[in-house]
Order: C-alpha cells, then sequence, then structure tokens
C-alpha cells in the first residue's frame, strides 16, 4: 500500500470517536465486552464501491449446456501479448527453477490440468493442484505398482517440433528418462546432478528412472509416500518439464534460444535481451481442446512477451491495450484501473502465502502462551480486511495450510468457535492475559522485518498492540541481510516479519508441514514442538494421499491451538486482462514473476474475440 492512499490525518476527535464506534465486537467468553480500534489507528478512505473491483463475468453464450458456453465460441488467430517484469534468464530446464528459466510453451509437462473442471469447483489459481483436478499431459495413464514404484505411460502421437536436430520425430519414454537422468545424475551418461538439482529434496529421494520399453517409464523412490511422489510430479515445475535430448546432445545444453526445442503448441522464433520473446503456432501440435473435441490447438496464431520491469510503463501499456494480461497487481494499481478503464477485467487471486508476525517461541515473553494469544487478541482482522484491504481479502486468521487450499488442512470455517474467539479482536481480554503472564503494565519488543514487506500494514499492527502496552519497535533491513540475521544465525530476539509468512501457504501442502520443523531454516520463529515433529514423521512414513491429510489435518489443529505464529491475513492480488481475450481465469503460471510455466496448458486454450477487439478501437 502507498502511505499517501493508507494513511490519512483525524482533524478532530469526534471523528475519531466516529471511527471507534463502527467497529466490530468480539468477545471470548459469554460476556460482550466492548471493542475499539487502538486511537492512533487512521482507516483508509476507500468508496464502498471497491469491493467491486473483482469482474469474472462474461456476456456472450452458447447453448448447448455446458458452463464454458459463458465465453462464447472459440476463433483462430491473432496474437496475445504478455508482460514479464523481469528478464529472461536462460531456456534448459538444467539450469533450475528459476522464475524466468520457463517452458514458455514450447515445453510440455507430464501433468497438466484438466480444462473442462468448472472453475467454481477449482479454478487453478494456485500451483498446487491436488491428485483430484490433474490429468495427464505427456503421459497418458500411471499407476504405483507398489508403494515406491511409479509406472507413467507416454501418451502415443506427440512428437517434437519440426527443428533439427529432432525434425518432429515422435517422443518416446526414453526421451523423458533422459530429462531425469540429465537433472539427477543418475544414467545417460550423467553421474553428478545439476548444480540447483542437487539440492532440492525430492531429487534426493528418487533412486533411478528406466525406460523399460517405448511407452513405459519406471521412477523407483526411497520413499512410499505417493503423496511426496505426486506432489513433486503433479506440480507446475520446470523439473517435469521435458527438453529434447537431440539438442542437448548436439549442443551441449539448450540455453541458447535457437536451440529451444519441444513438444508445445508454440514454437519460440525470436528473442531480444531485455526486451521481447515471440512464439509462434505450432502447426503439427499434437492436442486437441478438451472443451470442443474437434478443434485442434493452438487457437492464436502468436503469443508475445514484452519484459517490462517498471509497472507504471506496463499499466500505460495496458490501458492503451497493447497488453492482454498484467498479474500481480496491488490493490491500489488495480483500483487505479477500475477508475480509469473499466473495461478491463480483474480477478482477485489470494497471495501464495499468508502475512504472519513470527515470535521467538523459545525465548520469554513469547515461549509463554498467554503472551502469544494476547499479541493475537490485540488485532482486529476483520477491520484490517474491510478498511486496509478496502473489504477485498478474507478476514480468517490462518492456520498451517491455507484456507484456500480445497480438501486440505483445518480452514477456519471448520473451528470450534471457542478457538475463533481466541482469534477475535479483544484487547480487555489480551490485556488480562498479559497481566496473568506478569505483564499488567505490557512490554517493550522489536520486530526485525524484510524491508520488501508491507511497512504501513506493521505500523497498523504497532498501534494495535501500543493499545494494550506493548510498545513495538520497527527494524527494518533490507532481504539478505533480514536472512542472515533470522535464517541463518537466528539472532532474532522477539519479533520478525518478511513477505512470506510461515502459515497460509497454497503449494505442497506435505511439505508446507516441513515450515514449523525442529531445526528447518524456515522455522525462524524456532519452534520446538515434539508432537509436531512427530506428526511430520508420521506424515513422511504415510503411503497414501489420504493418510498424509488426515495428519496435515493434526497439523494444522496444533499449530492454531498453540498459536505458535501470530496470523495477519491472506490478502489478495490482482490479475488484469482486456475483455476480447477468452479463457482466462487468473489461472497459475501464465505470465508475471512466476514464470509462464503452464502456458502449453492454458495459452493454447486462449483466444481473441476480433470482433470485440476492433469495436473497442484495437
Amino acid at each position: 500500500m502507498k502511505r499517501g492512499i493508507i494513511w490519512i490525518m483525524l482533524s478532530c476527535l469526534l471523528i475519531v470517536s466516529m471511527l471507534l464506534a463502527s467497529c466490530t465486537t468480539s468477545s471470548t467468553s459469554a460476556t460482550t465486552i466492548k471493542t475499539t480500534i487502538p486511537t492512533t489507528i487512521t482507516t483508509p478512505t476507500i468508496p464502498k464501491t471497491t469491493s467491486t473491483v473483482v469482474t469474472t463475468s462474461k456476456t456472450n453464450t452458447t447453448t448447448t449446456g455446458n458452463w464454458w458456453d459463458k465465453l462464447g465460441v472459440p476463433q483462430y488467430g491473432g496474437e496475445i501479448v504478455l508482460r514479464l517484469n523481469k528478464d529472461i534468464t536462460g531456456w534448459d530446464p538444467y539450469q533450475g527453477e528459476s522464475p524466468l528459466t520457463v517452458s514458455f510453451g514450447w515445453l510440455e509437462q507430464l501433468f497438466t490440468v484438466d480444462w473442462t473442471l468448472d472453475p467454481a469447483v477449482f479454478d487453478y489459481k494456485m500451483s498446487y493442484r491436488s491428485n483430484e483436478y490433474v490429468k495427464g499431459n505427456l503421459v497418458e495413464t500411471w499407476e504405483f505398482t507398489d508403494p515406491g514404484t511409479y509406472v507413467l505411460h507416454v501418451r502415443k502421437g506427440i512428437h517434437w517440433q519440426s527443428i533439427s536436430p529432432a525434425n518432429g520425430r515422435e517422443l518416446t519414454a526414453d526421451d523423458i528418462a533422459f530429462h531425469f537422468h540429465r537433472l539427477l545424475g543418475i544414467g545417460d551418461g550423467y553421474t553428478t546432478p545439476a548444480p540447483y538439482w542437487g539440492t532440492v529434496a525430492w531429487t534426493k529421494s528418487l533412486i533411478s528412472v528406466t525406460a523399460t520399453d517405448k511407452s513405459t517409464i519406471v521412477f523407483k523412490w526411497n520413499t512410499s509416500n505417493q503423496e511426496f511422489i505426486n506432489e513433486t510430479f503433479e506440480a507446475a515445475s520446470v523439473g517435469v518439464s521435458i527438453e529434447n535430448p537431440d539438442a542437448v546432445k548436439q549442443w551441449g545444453d539448450v540455453n541458447d534460444w535457437h536451440h529451444a526445442i519441444g513438444t508445445g503448441p508454440f514454437i519460440l522464433t525470436d528473442f531480444v535481451t531485455s526486451s521481447s520473446a515471440t512464439l509462434v503456432k505450432n502447426t503439427n501440435y499434437w492436442g486437441y481442446d478438451e472443451r470442443y473435441p474437434q478443434n485442434k490447438l493452438p487457437y492464436v496464431d502468436r503469443i508475445k512477451f514484452l519484459v517490462i520491469p517498471d509497472d507504471a510503463t506496463a499499466l500505460a501499456a495496458m490501458r492503451t491495450g497493447k497488453i492482454d494480461i498484467m498479474d500481480q497487481m496491488s490493490l491500489n494499481q488495480a483500483l487505479s484501473m477500475k477508475k480509469t478503464n473499466p473495461e478491463i477485467m480483474q480477478i482477485a487471486v489470494p497471495i501464495g502465502n499468508g502475512i504472519t508476525i513470527d515470535p521467538r517461541n523459545d525465548k520469554a515473553p513469547y515461549s509463554d502462551i498467554r503472551v502469544r494469544k494476547a499479541l493475537q487478541l490485540a488485532i482486529d482482522l476483520s477491520t484490517i480486511a474491510k478498511t486496509y484491504y478496502a473489504g477485498t481479502a478474507d478476514p480468517s486468521p490462518l492456520p498451517l495450510t491455507s484456507n484456500f487450499m480445497k480438501g486440505w488442512g483445518w480452514p477456519y470455517s471448520q473451528w470450534p468457535q471457542d478457538l475463533k474467539d481466541e482469534y477475535g479482536y479483544n484487547p480487555t481480554a489480551a490485556k488480562k492475559l498479559l497481566a496473568d503472564a506478569g505483564f499488567p503494565n505490557g512490554f517493550k519488543t522489536n520486530i526485525v522485518v524484510d524491508n520488501t514487506s508491507d511497512l504501513d500494514l506493521l505500523q497498523v499492527v504497532k498501534s494495535y498492540f501500543s493499545a494494550v502496552g506493548i510498545d513495538m519497535e520497527i527494524r527494518p533491513m533490507d532481504t539478505a541481510s533480514f536472512s542472515a540475521f533470522t535464517v541463518t544465525n537466528h539472532k532474532n530476539d522477539a519479533l520478525c516479519q518478511r513477505n512470506t509468512g510461515n502459515l497460509g501457504l497454497n503449494v505442497l501442502p506435505f511439505r508446507q508441514l516441513t515450515r514449523l520443523m525442529t531445526g528447518q531454516p524456515s522455522n525462524v520463529g524456532m519452534v520446538s514442538d515434539p508432537v509436531y515433529d512427530a506428526l511430520y514423521n508420521k506424515a513422511n512414513a504415510a503411503t497414501t494421499t489420504d493418510d498424509v491429510k488426515k495428519i496435515v489435518t493434526d497439523a494444522n489443529k496444533l499449530v492454531v491451538q498453540q498459536h505458535y505464529e501470530i496470523s495477519l491475513l491472506q490478502p489478495n492480488i490482482f490479475n488484469l486482462y482486456q475483455p476480447w481475450l477468452n479463457g482466462y481465469n487468473a489461472q497459475f503460471g501464465v505470465t508475471g514473476s512466476t514464470g509462464p510455466q503452464l502456458l502449453f496448458v492454458f495459452g493454447a486454450r486462449f483466444w481473441i474475440d476480433q470482433n470485440l477487439k476492433k469495436s473497442l478501437g484495437h
């Protein structure tokens, strides 16, 4: 948030009293306790109509009876222009999971999304996809022949792009095995893993990859945890994007864009450093639209990426119709766009992780759960959601696994009322807990913070804490210094906060368990709970996804009940797109700093309403 928008001065005590009277109430007992916002907090003046910033509706319809009829009839032709906020740093999956060492629609992955699934059921806005929402892509079928043996069957009829040295030959199981051998150093002449991939947890668990015939690949693991294995292969990851082995053998790598050969719907034809990348339609692509099975993909003739690091420049291009999609925009940017260009569509997307404050659970006073509870009760999450985030954020506190993860964790809606009360706004109860813990007059403390975090939000929290007697000094640090101070050396002695909290992550629920494990670098709050550690070990030994789900739920309950973290919220970022772009629903991995890792799926299935675009003057 920009300070000029978030903070306003109250000109008289009358306005303060009106604001205080409008606040919500909460209690931790049967007695109703009147609550107030600390008098040092000023709430932003944002019109109530800002809740309309999220728009997803389309007006054109057909009559076949499918949910996607409202999107209209697909059209061929045209160009989709996307913005990248960083330069493209490489093209070879061997380099690692770098945000812009990506597939860009010319490589494909083993698994994909279900394009026919109604977004009301699951919308693919997050990078994690549960097993039930995954379909085969390069592989057609798969099974566990035993808990640690994963067998994949390659889809027939997939061909490499018609570029030398691949020259359009058919994809085989050996090609996929080569990819893993190369990354992990376990075959095809590779004896050491790639520098990045040798540090990744899943690569240490994969023992061997063997193509037993032209279309069958057998993966042997040293773990029987099927959820861990599923998360590895089904994630939107560069690690499962398959490069052409003929190109690697001829040139040594495929980091030169001229050597980019894949099986995807688009062919990379041009790249200018710090400027643009252009991909054209692969006319020999194997795929068809699952919603319209008679339609060969892709629909558009070209996809072009423009490298525009500056948001203001990119927003100007969006306003003039030179860009079709922009993602990860802030609330203020979305509100501004809504005001100047109401025709541009907007979709709210929860950030990938919730915002938390991490107390040192191993040091006084935060080793006392009463103090941790008091800090939580001192913060009015509902008012922050309504005013600071202009009503666009979910006001619910965070469990370990995001409230947005369907089928996983322990979402706030399932908590018992007495636990919800512990996360409600109740400064009176907070003061009593502090007094019971030996701090009737509060105490002084500090919070070290990554200066890329929302410092204005921390000022709001500081004011709430002040109202219950806690004087918190905010100590910003640059990202590198913060990481060394908290993650590497654990010198934080009170509170810390970074732009990625330990709660509410939208990704990889099994691996989310490691966040608060004893001794884990991410565990900056130094939580050390043998019960929690035992749950992780139990999950690691589990063989089915259902077993892991039950354990993850138990871990969520423990974290919430013990108040190991001070929950703030999981607010939204905003994705913008032009009204003539059809099929877009803010799907993960199309553009932005995360990299377009799923562009081969979504980009091939998007189309441009040419008539609408012309009618709008573009």
